[in-house]
C-alpha cells in the first residue's frame, strides 16, 4: 500500500484501456448515425455530429502508440505525430464548440452573431493548428516518444509551448462545451432518452477536463523539477477513452433507444390485436396473407386494416341498444367508462359475430349503424377480449331483466 501511495502508476496500469475500444465505440455511433446524416445532409447539426465523430475516431485510431510509431517510420521525421494528433485533438474541440452553437441557437436561427460565432471558431482552432505546426518546425525533438512525449519535451523550447498550447486550447473548448452541455441538461421538457444521452456527453466532457488537468499538472512538475509523469501517461490515456466511450454512447442512446421504443410499441400494438383479429379471422373464414420479410409496421398495418376491413360488413349485425346496455352495465360492475365503453363494444361484436354464424344477411337496412368510434377503438376492444369473464359479466348483466338488476343493486 505504501508502494500504491508513492507511486500510483502500477495501480492504473491495471485500468489501462486499448485505444481500439473507445475507437470501435465511436465506429458503431458513427455507423448508427451514418444514414440518418446521408438523408439530411442539410442539416447542420447532423453535419455537426458526423464531423465530430469522425474526427474523435481518428484521434483515437493516430493516437494508439503503435499509430503514432508506423506515421513516424513512413514519413521519416521524428514525432511528427506530435503536431499531427495535436492537431486532430484541436479540430476535434472545435467541433465539440459548433456542434453546440448549432444545438444551442437551433436551426433556424440564422443570426449575424450565430454566423460570427461559428466563424469565430473555424478561424480561432484553425489558427492554433497553424501554429502547432509552426512551432514543431521551430523546435528540436531528435528521440522518439511514443507515449510520454508530453513530459519528455515540457522543458524544450517551442515544444514545451506546441503542448501547453493544445491542453489550453483543449481546456477551453471541453469547458464551455461541457458547461453548455450541462445548462441544457436543466431545460424542462426534453426527452427522457435525450436528457440521459445529455448527461453522459457531459460526463464525458467533465473526464476530459480530468484528462486536461493531469496532463498540465505533469507538465508543470516537470517545470518545477519534480515527476508526475504518471499522471500524464497512466491516469491520461484511461480517462480519455472512458470519456470517448461516455461521449459515443451519449450520441447513440437517444437515437437507438427512440428506435428500439418504436419498434416494441409497434410490436406490441400488433401483439395487442391479437385477440380481435383472430374473433375478425373466424368470422370471415380467412386472413392476412403473410409476408416474408414484412417489415413490423407493414405487419400492423395489415393486421389493422384487416379488422377494419371484417368490421364494416360485421357492422350490419350489431344491436345498437345491446351496446347501451352493456355500457350501463359494464358501468355498474364497477368499470370505468373508457373500459366500459370497450367491454361494451366487444360484447356487441361477440353477438354481431354469432348472429352472422346464424343469418349471414340481416334484416335491417345495409347502412347499418354508426360503427367509426368502434373502428377507432379496435386496440381497446381487442384488449377487452382478453378478460372473457369480464365480457361474461357484462353480458349477464345487460341480458338480465330491469327488475332483477335493481334487486342485486
Amino acid at each position: 500500500m505504501t508502494l500504491l501511495a508513492l507511486d500510483p502508476s502500477g495501480f492504473l496500469s491495471e485500468f489501462y484501456i486499448s485505444f481500439w475500444i473507445p475507437t470501435a465505440v465511436l465506429t458503431a455511433a458513427l455507423v448508427i448515425k451514418l444514414p440518418t446524416i446521408i438523408r439530411l445532409w442539410r442539416d447542420p447539426l447532423l453535419r455537426a455530429v458526423g464531423g465530430l465523430l469522425i474526427l474523435a475516431c481518428t484521434v483515437f485510431v493516430f493516437c494508439a502508440p503503435s499509430t503514432i510509431a508506423a506515421v513516424n517510420r513512413l514519413t521519416g521525421v521524428t514525432n511528427i505525430s506530435a503536431p499531427w494528433c495535436y492537431s486532430l485533438l484541436t479540430a476535434f474541440c472545435g467541433s465539440c464548440l459548433l456542434l453546440i452553437i448549432t444545438w444551442r441557437n437551433g436551426l433556424s436561427d440564422r443570426s449575424a452573431a450565430t454566423r460570427r460565432a461559428m466563424r469565430w471558431v473555424v478561424s480561432v482552432y484553425s489558427g492554433v493548428i497553424v501554429v502547432l505546426w509552426v512551432l514543431f518546425l521551430l523546435a528540436d525533438a531528435p528521440v522518439e516518444r511514443l507515449t510520454d512525449l508530453d513530459t519528455y519535451y515540457a522543458n524544450t523550447p517551442f515544444m514545451r509551448e506546441e503542448i501547453v498550447l493544445y491542453l489550453v486550447a483543449h481546456a477551453v473548448a471541453v469547458l464551455i462545451t461541457s458547461r453548455l452541455v450541462w445548462n441544457w441538461v436543466r431545460t424542462e421538457g426534453l426527452d427522457v432518452w435525450l436528457r440521459w444521452g445529455l448527461k453522459l456527453l457531459g460526463v464525458g466532457y467533465v473526464l476530459n477536463l480530468i484528462f486536461d488537468a493531469s496532463k498540465l499538472t505533469a507538465v508543470a512538475a516537470r517545470w518545477c523539477g519534480r515527476d508526475l509523469d504518471w499522471l500524464s501517461t497512466n491516469l491520461a490515456p484511461p480517462v480519455a477513452a472512458l470519456s470517448a466511450i461516455l461521449i459515443a454512447v451519449g450520441f447513440i442512446l437517444p437515437h437507438a433507444a427512440q428506435y428500439l421504443h418504436d419498434r416494441w410499441r409497434i410490436r406490441l400494438a400488433h401483439r395487442e390485436l391479437r385477440p380481435l383479429y383472430r374473433l375478425m379471422r373466424s368470422a370471415s373464414g380467412d386472413g392476412v396473407p403473410k409476408v416474408l420479410r414484412a417489415t413490423p409496421e407493414l405487419r400492423l398495418t395489415r393486421r389493422e386494416t384487416f379488422i377494419r376491413d371484417v368490421l364494416l360488413p360485421l357492422s350490419r349485425h350489431i344491436d345498437t341498444g345491446l351496446g347501451g346496455r352493456s355500457y350501463d352495465a359494464a358501468l355498474g360492475l364497477g368499470h370505468p367508462p373508457e373500459r366500459a365503453r370497450a367491454l361494451a363494444a366487444a360484447v356487441c361484436i361477440l353477438d354481431a359475430v354469432e348472429k352472422k354464424a346464424r343469418t349471414p344477411e340481416p334484416a335491417e337496412p345495409a347502412d347499418g349503424p354508426d360503427t367509426t368510434n368502434l373502428l377507432q377503438e379496435i386496440g381497446a376492444v381487442s384488449r377487452a377480449l382478453r378478460r372473457p369473464d369480464d365480457i361474461e359479466a357484462v353480458r349477464a348483466r345487460a341480458d338480465a331483466p330491469a327488475e332483477s338488476v335493481a334487486v342485486h343493486e
